[in-house]
């Protein structure tokens, strides 16, 4: 098996979420982790048989669960592991499984999960505890994401009738490899796309930038601190020359995904006018209604989930919600950025130019990616650094003491 092959089929379906859900959501800061949505659907995958299975597999773009399996053991054991003893971001990419105390795992299953996926295996009472076992996999959300990732899932959303949950946590910090001199930060107009202007605060440096010039746009790539290891992270901007111009930027960024792999910048130019404003962006969603839309329908209808559990039970399993929330902060020292996702399964019925200006003061489209083997972890759109979000780990600044 391929890993760039299978991590660029993983981009394409990426790209297909990040299409429908910006899209979706046209006036709204967004910030989302299309992988971390992906590991927990791989895993409902596993669990699957018959349509089910087959119609997660064409989803995310696998020819077999096995594919699905070399991906994420490749990812958690080689792309995603910490890369902060060797100099470079501070990662933790981790799964847990949650599953009722009357029910066993079935144990080809269980194997696949601890093994494939690393994930933690807790054994809890739903029919009685259901809202201490809420409690206890929103604080293991919370610690793994270190403190950005508040109440993954909501009141309510476990209960009797939950006979398993499955979470992926994604925490990312990395300190940009030249960092941005907090004193030369001024504010500045952002346009906003009712016409109006806001004041925010604009990173700048004269030093040399990696940019592309494309028609209609420009992408900027400002590379993390990479120490010793191999893989290098980026963060990469997206900006339409037309202030109003994000909607149809996004629509042909994740349409073309060669855009992702053959047109990024990695030579450095001079810089004209050069100015990145810093944001912080806390975004949350139940994705059910949005994967329905996009073909995947089954794995929330019973019936096909039946290789999870030693149990008739299992033929009567399915997905009730999976829930998703993320956030980044970018300053001028780099960028922290957290993503969690919770399924809960319930039991029923161009060439350069010497010198160019990059001043990103309107809506812009945003991705972080591993560059030597493609990986994406985020993305997301800024349509207003200066509208903070409802956070998703509560009221104010999240606390990361």
């Amino acid at each position: 098996m391929d890993l760039r092959e299978s991590i660029s089929k993983q981009t394409n379906v990426s790209l297909t979420i990040a299409k429908h859900l910006l899209s979706e959501r046209k006036h709204e800061n967004i910030v989302f982790s299309p992988l971390s949505l992906q590991v927990v659907l791989s895993i409902i995958a596993a669990g699957s048989e018959g349509p089910t299975q087959h119609q997660l597999l064409s989803f995310l773009q696998s020819k077999s669960t096995d594919h699905l399996y070399f991906l994420t053991s490749q990812l958690v054991t080689v792309v995603l592991t910490d890369a902060a003893p060797a100099g470079g971001p501070r990662l933790s990419f981790v799964d847990g499984v949650w599953v009722e105390k009357s029910l066993s795992l079935h144990p080809s299953f269980k194997q696949i999960v601890t093994t494939d996926f690393k994930a933690t295996l807790a054994s809890v009472d739903f029919q009685t505890k259901a809202v201490e076992v809420t409690n206890e996999v929103n604080l293991w959300a919370e610690k793994e994401t270190n403190g950005l990732i508040k109440e993954l899932l909501p009141p309510g959303s476990v209960n009797s009738l939950t006979r398993l949950i499955f979470a992926n946590a994604l925490y990312f910090k990395g300190q940009w490899n030249e960092k941005f001199d907090a004193s030369l930060t001024k504010e500045n107009d952002f346009h906003l796309l009712n016409g109006s202007s806001v004041k925010v605060p604009f990173m700048t440096s004269k030093k040399k930038q990696f940019i592309s010039a494309f028609d209609g746009f420009k992408v900027l790539r400002i590379p993390y601190k990479q120490g010793e290891d191999k893989r290098q992270f980026s963060m990469y901007f997206f900006l339409p020359d037309a202030k109003d111009g994000l909607s149809a930027l996004v629509e042909k960024v994740t349409s073309e995904s060669e855009l992702l792999e053959h047109k990024l910048p990695f030579e450095k130019v001079e810089v004209g006018d050069f100015k990145i404003p810093r944001f912080n962006v806390s975004f949350g969603l139940e994705t059910s209604d949005m994967l329905k839309e996009l073909g995947v329908v089954l794995p929330f209808s019973p019936g096909g989930l039946t290789t999870m559990v030693d149990s008739l039970m299992g033929q009567n399993l399915c997905v009730s919600n999976i829930f998703h929330k993320s956030f980044i902060e970018v300053n001028e020292e780099g960028t922290e950025a957290a993503a969690a996702t919770a399924a809960t399964i319930l039991y029923r019925s161009l060439r350069l130019p010497t010198r160019l200006d990059f001043v990103a003061d309107h809506p812009f489209l945003f991705v972080i990616r591993e560059d030597l083997t493609g990986t994406v972890l985020f993305v997301g759109q800024v349509l207003n650094p200066y509208v903070v979000n409802p956070m998703v780990t509560g009221s104010g600044a999240p606390d990361r003491r």
